[in-house]
């Protein structure tokens, strides 16, 4: 029998997503994803000052809370031939890894943990045994030690804690069971185990407000810190209380050294560890076989790609013994469709169009009635379709796994082979078998999972690296911040087109800017979101969303089943999709659906 599930809004992400999912035969065979809300950012900075537009697109998300205003000012620099300070540049990647790091944590404990992890479970555990568990999990490497919290007493302190949190709020609040299928046969961690990753979960929300330091000092604030074109707005000065002085390098190195210990001690060995038990996954959710990284972490100016600790490159159909080159400005290269968008271009729906040359039309014709089916024979999404000659791609940590170890960096093949290890390690020992991992198993659900944690591991060490620059070169005595040579207006070309490509934390994120007369004309931005979760092009290609639902085994689950949703959306969460937001939410008519009153919350 066939059946079809509406999962909308799927929730835990930032953004609003709806997947559409259709079940025959005990498996998912069709899906399609649609973005929900129109961005529109691309409009809005349109004839502003391009030293300013930073400023505006950073707001087109508040989770990875800098990137788009790290890749504004890059592609501007790159429009006007701008080099930047190298302390500047050193500040940028420290600022990135900071983000980086933490978006990485806020994914797996606070997006997609609950999807694996059992929190009523949990408070029926033995903490002495959560405590054995927790010793258990040890580091990757010989250079860190396992957790320091993981007595009897503190795994029974935290159970008490969140007890009396359920039975404050007992019909209302984040574990309730009527928002989860507690107790599912899909759920498969002993209780020790819950209780370990619930513990995590708790220590991952108050370190993520230390993480955030980094970023207030060296911008000022957070989220949306200061950027700025030329370098960055902050000044170095040992003498001077109010600049980057050395009491404020000494915090900036030890919150990286904290940084570092809760990756490699808590974090990458708590998602080996919880996807151990799943060794099932390690076969759903591959999705599409190409993966595309723009490579980040410039240790010398953006043109300088062997400077880059992480590398550029694209991996055809998992091929992990070459990788292909990406031209940024080959206009049959990379391209946008917006066949199944609610977007028009000048050109014709068929024709895709290089960002570059890119326009942002709005063409909205979808449904009136909010839950009806939308189907892949119509426009359905707001979000557009990226290709580069003609080929969907992955894109974000497993993407750079991919690419960093099929260019041979020896830092990537050697952590990553060491997660993988453990992960078949642990998977045999906790399923009493051999579960049968192999390299490819990086290509699923749960490895894109891993990888996400072996990738806030490479932030973490380039942090280190980028900070050490840094310090070197003001010991060297070089404390500028900020080349001011191209300020001014009155030197511009009259005409001037620039692009960034750079690293978010979910993958390969592009700006294009053409700047006429000094304003901007036109402004483009290919997203990670946009690769991931874009609706089919032209010649029916699925993107990786839609692609990795393909093959979810479903067999026994009603179609009203909880469990069903919660199949879905274990898979799209491994991507942590990342929709548009900070939008104002509109019907057909232009009538405002809700407002949120502030004073009255």
């Amino acid at each position: 029998m066939e059946y079809k599930i509406v999962v909308d809004p799927v929730t835990r992400i930032e953004g609003h997503l709806r997947v559409e999912a259709v079940a025959s035969g005990g498996v998912i065979t069709d899906a399609i994803s649609t973005g929900t809300m129109v961005r529109g950012i691309e409009i809005i900075v349109k004839d502003r000052d391009p030293r300013d537009v930073w400023a505006f697109v950073m707001r087109v998300c508040g989770v990875c809370t800098s990137m788009h205003g790290l890749s504004s000012v890059r592609s501007v620099e790159n429009a006007f031939g701008i080099d930047i300070p190298h302390n500047a540049q050193m500040v940028r990647n420290i600022m990135l890894g900071t983000l980086t790091t933490r978006d990485h944590l806020v994914h797996f404990y606070q997006l997609s943990a609950l999807d694996w992890v059992d929190i009523v479970s949990a408070l029926k555990a033995d903490p002495a045994e959560a405590s054995a568990v927790a010793r258990s999990i040890s580091p990757l490497s010989d250079a860190y030690t396992p957790w320091g919290e993981n007595s009897p007493g503190y795994f029974a302190d935290v159970q008490r804690k969140v007890k009396r949190f359920l039975e404050a709020n007992p019909d209302n609040n984040l574990f309730s069971t009527n928002r989860w299928c507690w107790g599912s046969k899909l759920y498969k961690l002993p209780p020790a185990v819950n209780l370990v990753a619930l513990a995590h979960y708790l220590q991952a929300l108050d370190f993520q407000r230390e993480m955030c330091k980094i970023q207030t000092i060296f911008g000022g604030k957070n989220p949306h810190p200061n950027y700025l074109v030329g370098g960055m707005a902050c000044a170095i000065n040992m003498q001077d209380p109010n600049a980057i002085n050395m009491e404020r390098l000494n915090f900036v190195q030890q919150k990286i050294h904290e940084i570092n210990e809760f990756v490699n001690r808590v974090y990458l060995p708590d998602a080996i560890a919880v996807l151990s038990f799943y060794p099932e996954w390690a076969s759903i959710g591959g999705g599409v076989s190409n993966y595309l990284s723009y490579g980040d972490y410039p240790m010398g100016q953006m043109n300088e790609l062997d400077s880059y600790l992480s590398k550029r490159g694209i991996v055809s159909g998992r091929r992990m013994d070459a990788v292909e080159e990406f031209d940024p400005m080959a206009l049959d290269g990379l391209q946008e469709f917006v066949n199944n968008s609610w977007y028009k271009y000048s050109v014709g729906k068929n024709q895709g169009l290089h960002p570059s040359v890119g326009e942002t039309i709005l063409d909205y014709t979808g449904p009136t009635e909010a839950y009806q089916w939308l189907g892949p024979d119509q426009p359905y999404s707001w979000i557009k379709t990226p290709r580069y000659r003609g080929k969907a791609m992955e894109v974000g940590p497993l993407a750079r796994l991919a690419v960093n170890c099929a260019a041979g960096d020896q830092g990537m093949l050697e952590i990553a082979g060491a997660a993988l290890s453990r992960w078949q390690q642990m998977a045999n020992q906790f399923n009493n078998r051999d579960c049968g991992l192999t390299y490819d198993s990086w290509f699923s659900t749960p490895g894109r999972m891993i990888a996400r944690a072996v990738d806030a591991s490479r932030a973490a060490h380039f942090m280190q690296v980028a900070f050490d620059s840094l310090m070197d070169n003001i010991k060297a005595g070089d404390e500028r911040m900020f080349n001011s040579a191209k300020w001014d207006p009155s030197s511009w070309p009259a005409d001037a087109k620039g692009y960034s490509l750079n690293e978010a934390p979910r993958g390969a994120n592009a700006h294009y800017c053409h700047i006429h007369n000094r304003k901007i004309v036109n402004y483009q931005m290919v997203v990670p979101t946009t690769w991931n979760g874009s609706p089919r092009d032209p010649q029916g290609q699925r993107s990786p969303f839609e692609e990795s639902l393909i093959g979810t085994p479903c067999a026994g689950i009603e179609e009203s089943n909880p469990e069903m949703t919660l199949a879905i959306i274990r898979t799209l969460h491994s991507f942590d999709p990342c929709m548009a937001c900070a939008v104002h939410l509109y019907d057909e008519n232009g009538t405002i659906i809700h407002r949120i009153n502030i004073a009255n919350q």
